[in-house]
């Protein structure tokens, strides 16, 4: 969790920088950014919407994202947001809702971050979006930029993506090296119990046969001795 917070607060950074270099007309489209995103990785998205109406609110955005698995909103004052998902479970969709009287009044602007991936593995992906106003106008942004024309009036927000580097992501198949055992002795049977047993028998036997030998001697000593 500190990790997702940390891309958070270093994204919206980096994004409010490139949004006061930028500056120009583009302040007024809706606009998606994530510095750094890479293809089949998890990012953190800022989706930037201008209110362009004089006299009404921006009450709700609903952005549409390409099955993933991971989305997580990040909690805003005022505003409530529900991930939508289809039959497996993947986020399809999510819908930040201003609270009543509230919203992005006229001349304002606001970013709705979110935390999601894996993304595609592709170049560049389109987040189609919904903006509705208080006083009921519906705006799409769903019109895709074309080379040598003119930009659109309502602008396909497009996230360029770059290249996953060998290494990216969790490695599978792979196992940890086990240690060696230490060596170990051989497995005590039976039968060698019973070889040690009737050595120590014979053994004792044969002790007990030396120890009587020498006491007939001292007694024979004895005997002689006395005479």
């Amino acid at each position: 969790m500190n990790t997702i917070l940390r891309r958070i607060a270093l994204t919206t950074g980096a994004v409010a920088a490139a949004t006061v270099l930028g500056g120009g007309v583009a302040s007024a489209h809706l606009a998606v950014e994530a510095p750094g995103a890479k293809q089949g990785s998890s990012t953190v998205l800022s989706f930037r919407i201008s209110n362009e109406s004089e006299e009404a609110s921006t009450t709700t955005l609903t952005v549409e994202v390409p099955g993933l698995k991971t989305a997580r909103t990040e909690p805003m004052p005022g505003w409530d947001a529900v991930v939508q998902r289809d039959p497996n479970k993947m986020a399809t969709s999510v819908t930040w809702t201003a609270a009543p009287g509230t919203g992005v009044g006229p001349g304002e602007f606001q970013r709705f971050v979110l935390y999601a991936g894996p993304l595609p593995k592709q170049d560049t992906v389109a987040f189609k979006a919904v903006q509705t106003y208080s006083d009921g106008k519906v705006v799409t942004w769903d019109q895709p930029a074309t080379a040598g024309a003119a930009e659109p009036e309502f602008p396909l927000p497009v996230l360029a993506l770059t290249a996953a580097e060998p290494g990216d992501g969790h490695s599978h198949g792979t196992e940890p090296e086990k240690p060696h055992a230490a060596p170990q002795a051989a497995p005590h049977t039976e039968a060698d119990s019973d070889s040690a047993a009737r050595w120590l028998g014979i053994g004792g036997l044969a002790l007990g046969g030396l120890g009587a030998v020498a006491g007939v001697g001292a007694l024979a000593r004895t005997r002689r001795s006395s005479e």
